[in-house]
């Protein structure tokens, strides 16, 4: 999808795009590869193909720090298929209150698509899959990724966890699901979606929602049996689900710019 994208460019939108798609220039190697294009004066031109160039060598050498500069957030989701391999879905829970008032962070979970890890308040349950949630322990396991995959972190997830460890910077490009579903007519809450998609949940876990998760947070303060190897299974659903989530969404939102009418027009793959 990526090297179909025009609309990443400075000044152009979705409809320019299109029109550019319509006269044959699907790609950013047709855009390149022409002396002149619609729309675009000589110098307008010279100046897109520099930001093109630029663009190849950041998907070369896999350097996020081009696009997070140039390109604008709700466009991020663009670039799922080259950077999923460098991604990481994360999800939090908290203890129900929100920061100022008493609000902390009791769970951060991550996923790369192959290892799930859990960080905790306290550092409870131990193991090679859960450590202690402190700000070093944070920025030492979203070190190496460059695409971050969240469900409404954009406006929860990431603030709260900036308030709670100040020194967090997510210095990577955000495929936020909530938001970028809304593209596409998607709307409702992680679990409602996953259900419409068929994505399933554990049996100990299906129907819980974050009301359930602050309870056993509670529960697990006051001692009370498994409540915190429930509340992980729980945060473990909501953090992996996200992977098979972004790729449908992702499909759904390539699927409806049109590209795929374009390139069945041009004989392309």
């Amino acid at each position: 999808m990526i090297k179909h994208s025009f609309c990443l460019l400075n000044g152009l939108g979705a409809k320019t795009e299109k029109r550019l798609w319509e006269t044959g220039v699907l790609t950013w190697d047709d855009f390149l590869e022409r002396d002149t294009v619609p729309f675009f004066g000589r110098d307008r031109k010279a100046l897109y193909d520099e930001e093109l160039r630029t663009f190849y060598k950041g998907l070369k050498e896999k350097n996020e720090g081009v696009f997070l500069r140039d390109v604008r957030k709700d466009e991020h989701w663009r670039f799922f298929e080259e950077f999923k391999n460098d991604a990481v879905c994360l999800d939090i829970e908290t203890n129900g209150l929100m920061h100022g008032s008493g609000g902390y962070v009791t769970m951060v979970g991550l996923y790369d698509g192959s290892h799930y890890k859990c960080l905790i308040k306290g550092g409870s349950a131990a193991t090679s899959e859960c450590d202690n949630l402190t700000e070093e322990n944070l920025l030492k396991n979203l070190s190496g990724y460059k695409y971050l995959i969240t469900f409404y972190g954009s406006v929860f997830d990431i603030p709260f966890l900036k308030k709670n460890f100040p020194g967090l910077a997510f210095n990577m490009l955000h495929y936020d699901i909530c938001l970028a579903s809304r593209k596409v007519g998607i709307r409702g809450g992680l679990k409602k979606i996953e259900k419409a998609f068929g994505i399933s949940r554990v049996d100990e876990v299906d129907g819980l929602t974050g009301f359930d998760a602050v309870r056993l947070w509670h529960n697990h303060l006051e001692g009370r049996g498994s409540s915190l190897d429930t509340l992980i299974k729980y945060n473990r659903a909501d953090t992996v689900n996200l992977m098979a989530l972004g790729e449908i969404v992702f499909d759904e939102l390539r699927r409806a710019t049109g590209i795929e009418s374009y390139l069945r027009a041009g004989g392309r793959n």
